[in-house]
């Protein structure tokens, strides 16, 4: 693994000398982070197929970017200050709406009490938590928004990019780890992947509000325009050298690949590093977003005690 010579007050590492040698070195493999769970048989009884009922309901619901379900994501976008047009609240819903419906009415945004139903035919069985938002549609930022954070902040930047995360759910966990490991922003192609949607946005319990997403045509285009700014690119695979050994104190992307089919062969020969997470069980991965906490928090630590 590459040293650097700078320190803590310096500049940001020069990137160009070596590194393609390290970028050559890395073979073409399956990624460590693999899909784990699979659908449910479907039962023959009444009360499996009323468990079922649910999801399939859900499933006829296209996911939307305007929409935001659930009280921690409608608060968040409440503080703020992201445009809506009105918060709609499922009649004799109690606790913690009434701090919605205070946050919407200091805001001035209209709140408007329907039935279970009403709400049903916006956004289907999805865990609503009695309360949507009717907003725009969900604003990416840009690679520019990203870098002028760090610069805010007086820090490397600190990027996450996902080549090709289909599940919104598990878009939204990483970007909750982002938000609150103080990463600058999270990156994600515009095709054959999952969006900031509702799903996306709950699920991340209204981070998405605080870390700039960008949402890119081509990642690997992109990682050579991060390591031409001076950023250095680690991509989590199963061939690495352990993350722990791994120096991730300077500016640094972390690339985690899709859940079923890893990082693509060439983002992955454009990346300076590959890390892996060791695997001590008779399980030989993790999910994607529990891969990328575990690399999150591994470059907060090592910055915390650079």
């Amino acid at each position: 693994m590459k040293e650097r010579t700078t320190s803590k007050k310096q500049s940001a590492p020069s990137r160009k000398s070596g590194a393609a040698a390290s970028r050559s070195g890395s073979k073409s493999s399956r990624s460590s982070v693999k899909a784990s769970a699979k659908a449910p048989a479907r039962g023959s009884d009444a009360r499996n197929r009323k468990a079922h009922a649910p999801a399939q309901a859900y499933a006829e619901f296209p996911e939307r970017e305007d929409i935001l379900i659930g009280r921690n994501p409608v608060t968040e976008a409440l503080k703020s200050k992201r445009p809506i047009e009105k918060i709609i609240v499922q009649d004799g819903a109690g606790g913690s709406l009434g701090r919605v419906i205070s946050l919407a009415k200091d805001r001035g945004v209209m709140v408007e009490t329907v039935d279970k139903r009403a709400i049903e035919r916006l956004v289907g069985n999805a865990p609503h938590q009695g309360v949507i938002a009717i907003t725009s549609a969900h604003e990416y930022a840009s690679l520019d928004d990203v870098f002028a954070l760090a610069k805010v902040r007086g820090e490397y930047p600190f990027i996450i990019v996902l080549d090709g995360i289909e599940d919104p759910h598990n878009l939204g966990a990483i970007i909750r780890t982002a938000e609150c490991a103080g990463a600058h922003g999270v990156i994600i192609p515009k095709r054959r992947a999952a969006g900031v949607t509702y799903s996306a946005a709950k699920s991340s319990a209204g981070a998405v509000e605080y870390v700039p997403c960008v949402r890119v045509a081509n990642i690997a285009q992109t990682v050579e325009e991060l390591k031409d700014r001076g950023v250095w690119v680690y991509a989590c695979d199963m061939d690495g050298d352990a993350y722990n050994k791994a120096k991730l104190t300077g500016p640094v992307a972390l690339v985690i690949g899709s859940e079923g089919d890893g990082i693509s062969r060439l983002v992955k020969e454009k990346c300076d590093f590959v890390i892996s997470i060791p695997m001590y069980g008779n399980i030989s991965s993790l999910n994607a977003s529990n891969a990328a906490a575990i690399l999150m928090y591994e470059i907060r630590r090592q910055r915390e005690e650079w």
